[in-house]
């Protein structure tokens, strides 16, 4: 009897060695090799069917591409719905809503469509509980708690549903691949079957994933290039607010975020994130200062806190919560260089209020002046916002979306705005309420902002 073949892959990227290393040579990661069997089986043809390829202008679909999902902010993540026939993948830390939000999708899908929920983590009782707090029920919801994707395949086949929910795909298992659940060969081969399904019966597929340490999807990164969609739950669990971006989206554009807010009811969507986040800010505190990001098409205003103390310790301690550290430290270089500032002695804390996380660089300019705020001990103005990329050699560079910051920030009640110099004939129209203060480089809008106190 034949020996099975061995191979060592790497549960991160999926890649595939003959023999076991300390440190995947793709990704670079350590101790991430499981050891898994070769099945391979040969398949031979003697006939091979010919498919008539079809010209694009005779291709013709449904006037009704997409399924309302009955969450205005959830759709637009999707671009404008749920797309027939397309497989999306859900990805967030335990506990922070992604079957919440399965079992809300399912309340408002079912009313004109058939769904069936599959779950490979819980039982029907256990589903049914949550349905009840949720007050989901409807007969076109179908629960089948199954992990066997054999099983799972022949019942999407007698069902046949307009919508799949997998609860997770890290849980599903194919019985020919002797890899255990969750494993890489697993994961992907489970995924390629509900790909084939979705296309060939139109049948539109979402996917809950389990994520690593590091926030990313567990599991190859080749899954999400399977997908046709894929969105991020940000947030703490400890925090009432969840953030839901877009990563990759065929049908619509990308880097749209969502908030909603977690409620006994569940997932709530917060329509105004930036007066949501901005509700409890303090007056007449050092270290407090508003920014303004663009998430995609969408300005969001957030507070970012600074403290800047004497250092116990002969080495300086520097904590950031929603912001790049390297990034930090990158600003407090360019402080001590170009504007004259020594933090070489004192620890710096920065927190984004929220849960929010700032990947934008328009953001430096506020981590800046928060951070001189705190140091200098006088709080900014209040109706103050600042907005900007801090170049290494101090200058303030352009960023994108200006005039929806403008709209949005006379929306909130703010009426001094620090941009970028090279914005200013980006803003066609400036109203009377709003001052625009020009920023060319970092020392100017220091001497600006604290000279006007």
């Amino acid at each position: 009897m034949a020996k099975n073949k061995m191979e060592f892959v790497c549960r991160e990227c999926g890649y595939a060695s003959l023999k076991w290393t300390g440190c995947c040579p793709e990704c670079g990661n350590w101790n991430t090799f499981d050891e898994a069997v070769v099945d391979k089986v040969s398949k031979t043809k003697s006939f091979i069917e010919f498919i008539q390829p079809k010209a694009l202008k005779e291709i013709d679909f449904d006037s009704e591409l997409r399924y309302d999902t009955g969450i205005d902010e959830l759709n637009v993540l999707f671009g404008g719905g749920i797309v027939k026939g397309s497989i999306s993948l859900i990805g967030g830390d335990p506990g922070i809503g992604k079957s919440t939000l399965l079992l809300q999708i399912c309340s408002n899908l079912a009313n004109n469509n058939k769904i069936l929920y599959v779950s490979g983590e819980e039982s029907a009782k256990q589903l049914k509980l949550r349905a009840n707090r949720l007050k989901v029920d409807n007969d076109n919801l179908l629960i089948l708690p199954e992990s066997d994707m054999d099983s799972i395949v022949s019942s999407i086949k007698n069902v046949n549903p307009d919508i799949v929910m997998i609860d997770s795909i890290q849980t599903m298992n194919l019985a020919e691949i002797s890899s255990a659940s969750g494993s890489v060969t697993q994961v992907r081969e489970c995924t390629y079957v509900l790909q084939k399904i979705a296309k060939e019966k139109d049948i539109s597929i979402i996917l809950v994933g389990h994520v690593n340490k590091e926030g990313n999807i567990a599991g190859p990164k080749i899954l999400e290039h399977i997908v046709d969609v894929v969105l991020y739950f940000e947030g703490e669990t400890k925090f009432a607010f969840r953030i839901l971006r877009v990563v990759k989206n065929r049908f619509g554009s990308t880097n749209e975020i969502a908030v909603f807010e977690m409620l006994k009811e569940g997932l709530k969507p917060v329509n105004n994130p930036s007066a949501v986040l901005l509700n409890e800010r303090p007056s007449g505190v050092s270290g407090s200062c508003v920014c303004s990001i663009m998430e995609g098409t969408r300005p969001i205003l957030a507070e970012v806190q600074s403290l800047v103390t004497k250092s116990g310790f002969g080495m300086p301690r520097r904590m950031c919560k929603g912001f790049d550290y390297n990034r930090m430290s990158l600003i407090i270089a360019v402080l001590e260089k170009r504007a004259g500032y020594f933090f070489g002695t004192l620890d710096c804390y920065i927190n984004v209020v929220g849960g929010i996380r700032l990947d934008d660089p328009a953001a430096d300019l506020a981590i800046a002046l928060s951070l001189i705020s705190s140091l200098r001990d006088k709080p900014l103005d209040e109706k103050l916002i600042a907005f900007g990329e801090i170049g290494l050699a101090g200058e303030i560079r352009s960023v994108a979306g200006v005039d929806k910051i403008v709209i949005e920030a006379k929306k909130l009640g703010f009426n001094k705005i620090i941009i970028p110099s090279n914005c200013m004939k980006k803003i066609k129209k400036i109203p009377d309420c709003i001052e625009i203060i020009p920023a060319n480089n970092i020392k100017s809008v220091i001497s600006r902002v604290f000279s006007d106190q």
